[in-house]
């Protein structure tokens, strides 16, 4: 895997348009994100992530797409992110170019192991801190199982939830690859700071 910064999308936290933060943040650094809006009806999902293909071409970086694997083919996006209501990630294997992005978002070492063995390219595992927009996918599970879930399988495994630069020494000390984030991003006054910072952390500045 190319990339230890998962940006994840939130067009309601953002300060200003998404394509123009997430601008900033392709100049600053970032390397791959993650279009996830699921409230958009699915023709005002592809024209949103039409800019963010040019976008993304245009700084050598990944698009993927959530859920959504039709909008992902549509926009030549480099890959999917599978949430457990997706099809499996075998039937998108079956269905996707050679070469698409497979990641799964996984909640529990069972799933991980799972998403893993059907040949997912990489895990989202979470909620590790507290953070609002995870909450609906239950309490914080921690670094433990954090650990558990990064020593259980061979993919690499991105932590998500309560994620700061701060806190990114941890994340790969329990054995993170990397980590994916929303709000310190999208809801910073200065977005493209705060992914210099992470990048800094992550040690790919």
């Amino acid at each position: 895997m190319d990339f230890a910064l998962y940006l994840v999308t939130d067009r309601s936290i953002s300060r200003r348009p998404l394509v123009e933060v997430v601008e900033e943040c392709l100049g600053a650094g970032l390397r791959a994100m993650q279009l996830r809006e699921k409230d958009l009806p699915v023709r005002d999902l592809l024209a949103l992530a039409g800019p963010l293909r040019e976008a993304t071409r245009r700084h050598g970086a990944r698009l993927l797409i959530n859920d959504r694997t039709d909008v992902a083919l549509a926009v030549l996006a480099d890959g999917v992110q599978r949430t457990h209501d997706s099809l499996p990630v075998g039937a998108l294997r079956g269905m996707t170019p050679a070469g698409f992005l497979i990641g799964a978002s996984v909640h529990s070492p069972s799933e991980a192991q799972e998403a893993a063995s059907q040949g997912a390219d990489f895990l989202v595992f979470g909620p590790v801190w507290d953070t609002a927009s995870k909450r609906a996918y239950g309490p914080p599970q921690g670094l433990e199982a954090l650990r558990r879930v990064a020593a259980g399988t061979a993919v690499p495994v991105l932590a998500i939830g309560g994620i700061t630069p701060g806190r990114v020494r941890d994340a790969l000390a329990a054995g993170a690859a990397g980590v994916a984030t929303i709000s310190a991003i999208l809801a910073a006054d200065r977005p493209a700071e705060a992914t210099r910072a992470f990048l800094d952390a992550l040690g790919r500045a």
